[in-house]
């Protein structure tokens, strides 16, 4: 049933906007501020458009929350606040002392939608994890992509199901007592369907960063861009039901301002927050090394909850891999210390000369001031295994043995632990770049220049996937057979087994950075980490061997192979493997 509908689009770069519903046009007005509105009658579903001076095509809403046509098709009208949600018992989860599952809604499920994703929730509550953090759902050109190409940022992809879809997850997320956190991406825009350039100035006159174009934060008309990037965050949060974001790239957010939009974000997330009565996150990726980041707003800070540490990776990785290329180098070089500097500081750089950037990086944590679960520690994430050439997950290159030792360090660790999804059984499928832009000119340019950016540092252009070919993207979806068979349900076991041990001992989920102390001989390629009255014994080498510890060891709690015998406060741990062991 049609009803009076007030539609409203800031635009103060056209000189004249007319609105199409459902096919009939109508003018609109324009207020001081460049604000153009119109009242007309409209369907709950209509679609609707608004055509920019002279144009006789209609372009979708900036703010559209449905683009069933695609990004460059008509917006639709949704209601978010039609669905009947089920989640009035739920009062959200703090970060603190939970596990954050990384999922990209194409490839979780053959099917690759939100509805199908709501089928292999069970796995998750099975496996102990608190939240499920979504790649980017924002629309974006196209069928299948990661996610950060996206150009409608309040709308929720078609192909995943659409918004309803997405409410549904959320709900069926909460029912299980799972959090959800939204990965959303306010540092560029991507190639396809991006019309926002034609409604104001979202984009900055200082430069472009790594993606394209910096958005508009600090020039003119800049306020109403803050406002667009903000609204969609309070949107996600308030009408989504949404515990927390993934910010990405924040470093490329390029903010002149005395308050930075972060922290001018975190302030009204905070507001948001107690009206809602339930804890929201907001979590920064940041190239920084900059604790300020992850600093509360009244102590000088932007407030962030929390940051990924891509230092703990590099360092994890370039240990049990041996890989040095790249970014590796640094830590490849520092080997166990650089691992346990980054189990006691969260940074490696902090300050350091980094030789991948040329320049000194970074700053030290204030381990008295910050816990260690502001900083999520991960063995995998979607940038680390898609970033490579072919793809190619760890588990391409680990036994399982060493998988599993991984799989300890990081889930014993100071920090709010990450899984890539699959990573719990070690999956053998890859996770590549693929993309499906319907411009053949953008798809053929993307295309090229992926490939021609591993050629640059060596690789055979002929292996690097074609990012615009379907089988990429089917490829890279799960296979949800190898959960049952060998080697993968061990390992799958090895994560329920540490993410219950997590829940009870206390010592585990401690993210007091001053507390834990770690011991190593890079020789003999062992390390033990102090948690409290536990201790975290890994062996490196290729053969067992004895360690000895500070204090005589009580029992196992855990081991990734077979048991090792203790002996007083000597351990004798089998090759490849790590072991959770009480102390007296």
């Amino acid at each position: 049933m049609s009803a009076p509908v007030e539609f409203a689009v800031w635009a103060p770069l056209p000189q004249r906007v007319r609105l199409q519903v459902d096919g009939a046009l109508h003018d609109m007005r324009r207020d001081d501020a460049g604000w153009w509105r119109a009242e007309v009658e409209a369907g709950p579903e209509a679609g609707y458009g608004f055509l920019l001076d002279d144009e006789d095509a209609p372009r979708p809403d900036p703010r559209s929350r449905w683009q069933p046509d695609g990004v460059h098709g008509l917006s639709r009208r949704y209601d978010p606040s039609s669905y009947a949600w089920g989640d009035g018992a739920w009062t959200g989860r703090p970060l603190a002392g939970g596990v954050v599952y990384e999922m990209h809604v194409g490839t979780y499920t053959p099917e690759g939608t939100l509805d199908s994703a709501i089928d292999r929730l069970d796995h998750l509550v099975d496996l102990g994890v608190d939240f499920v953090e979504l790649l980017p759902v924002n629309a974006f050109d196209g069928t299948h992509n990661w996610g950060y190409d996206g150009v409608g940022w309040y709308a929720v992809q078609d192909s995943y199901g659409g918004p309803a879809a997405y409410q549904r997850f959320v709900d069926a997320c909460h029912a299980r007592g799972l959090g959800v956190i939204q990965d959303v991406v306010y540092n560029h825009l991507g190639p396809s369907g991006n019309y926002l350039p034609l409604f104001f100035p979202v984009f900055s006159t200082g430069g472009p960063n790594p993606w394209g174009s910096s958005i508009n934060l600090s020039g003119p008309d800049s306020d109403e861009v803050r406002r667009y990037i903000i609204d969609n965050a309070l949107m996600w949060l308030r009408d989504m039901h949404v515990d927390g974001l993934r910010l990405d790239a924040v470093h490329a957010l390029v903010d002149e301002r005395a308050t930075h939009v972060l922290e001018e974000m975190a302030r009204e997330v905070d507001a948001l927050s107690v009206a809602v009565g339930r804890p929201l996150t907001l979590i920064a990726e940041s190239d920084l090394n900059d604790p300020r980041t992850v600093t509360p707003r009244v102590a000088g800070g932007l407030g962030m909850t929390a940051q990924w540490s891509d230092d703990f990776h590099h360092a994890l990785h370039a240990v049990l891999t041996g890989e040095g290329q790249g970014y590796y180098d640094d830590f490849a070089d520092a080997g166990l210390r650089g691992l346990a500097k980054t189990l006691t500081g969260a940074f490696f750089h902090d300050g350091t000369w980094s030789s991948f950037r040329r320049r000194h990086h970074g700053r030290p944590v204030d381990t008295a001031r910050l816990p260690g679960w502001k900083f999520l520690g991960y063995l995998q994430d979607h940038d680390q295994i898609g970033n490579r050439a072919v793809g190619d997950r760890i588990s391409a290159s680990l036994s399982p043995d060493l998988l599993a030792v991984g799989a300890t360090l990081v889930l014993t660790s100071p920090f709010t632990p990450m899984l890539f999804m699959g990573e719990e059984w070690g999956a053998s499928t890859p996770w590549q770049f693929f993309t499906s832009h319907t411009d053949p000119e953008i798809g053929r340019a993307t295309a090229e220049g992926r490939k021609g950016e591993f050629a640059e540092h060596g690789w055979d252009a002929d292996v690097v996937p074609d990012p615009q070919d379907p089988e990429t993207f089917t490829r890279s979806k799960l296979d949800w057979s190898e959960p049952d068979r060998e080697p993968h349900a061990r390992l799958l076991q090895v994560h329920r087994t540490l993410l219950a041990l997590r829940r009870e001992h206390p010592e585990l989920v401690d993210p007091d950075l001053r507390a834990g102390t770690v011991a190593f001989d890079e020789d003999r390629r062992w390390l033990v980490v102090h948690r409290g009255s536990l201790r975290v014994a890994v062996n490196l080498a290729g053969e067992a061997q004895e360690i000895e510890l500070d204090r005589p060891a009580g029992g196992v709690l855990f081991a990734t192979g077979d048991a090792p015998r203790i002996d007083g406060s000597t351990v004798r741990l089998p090759a490849g493997s790590a072991a959770v062991l009480t102390t007296r």
